[in-house]
């Protein structure tokens, strides 16, 4: 990591997010991803879409460089890892190497999410959600729980400046809610101003950071739309 990172304060907690989309904590040496979305190009190839399948192969490149880069002993995958049931069974021969060599060196957890299964046998450990102290990991982001960290919704942000209109994938959270950006290479995003986010945060405690190409971009809320 570099002197010059950004870092996020949550519940008493520092953490550094980085610029593929990942969340590292450093207090426990860790690193947080969301919604991989393993094998999600040849899913739609099953269904007749012709799409090249290599989605699984960069997100493991991304992952892989990311935990070099942080020196994470522990990897958490905050749900929707595959992109369906089957994408556990058909991950190709070098992906599933590589990622078994991961899940055997590293203390790997598995949390579940709405498109993927468990448990399974990819090495590592499965749960439905975790707790540390005051911090609740899980993927569904729920309105009763406080210091919950999860992924599902893709977060981005759409910002106005300068006559022009950028859109862009974020962190966002308030005091008592963080949701993490896909980190999968093929996903989609949803505008943190969407219905889907509607009631989630208190919008005058709300805090973004967007994914630029070279850095990250705290984000003023009066440039949100």
């Amino acid at each position: 990591m570099t002197k010059d990172q950004l870092n996020i304060s949550f519940r008493g907690e520092i953490f550094v997010p980085m610029l593929s989309g990942a969340l590292f904590w450093p207090a426990e040496n860790t690193l947080l991803v969301a919604d991989l979305h393993f094998e999600k190009m040849s899913s739609f190839a099953g269904k007749g879409q012709l799409l090249p399948p290599y989605d699984t192969k960069a997100t493991l490149a991304r992952l892989e460089s990311d935990i070099v880069l942080c020196g994470a002993t522990r990897v958490i995958c905050l749900g929707d890892s595959f992109h369906r049931d089957e994408g556990t069974t058909t991950l190709p021969a070098d992906e599933l190497k590589l990622l078994k060599s991961l899940t055997s060196r590293l203390d790997w957890l598995w949390l579940a999410g709405n498109h993927d299964p468990l448990p399974h046998q990819l090495g590592g450990r499965c749960a439905e959600q975790l707790a540390f102290g005051d911090l609740v990991l899980s993927h569904e982001p729920t309105f009763d729980l406080v210091g919950q960290i999860g992924g599902h919704l893709h977060p981005s942000a759409r910002i106005s400046a300068n006559g022009r209109a950028t859109r862009r994938p974020c962190f966002v959270l308030d005091e008592r809610l963080m949701i993490l950006p896909a980190y999968g290479v093929s996903t989609g995003t949803l505008n943190i101003l969407s219905k889907p986010f509607a009631g989630l945060f208190e919008r005058k405690k709300l805090k973004v950071i967007m994914l630029g190409k070279n850095r990250l971009y705290p984000v003023a809320i009066r440039f949100l739309i």
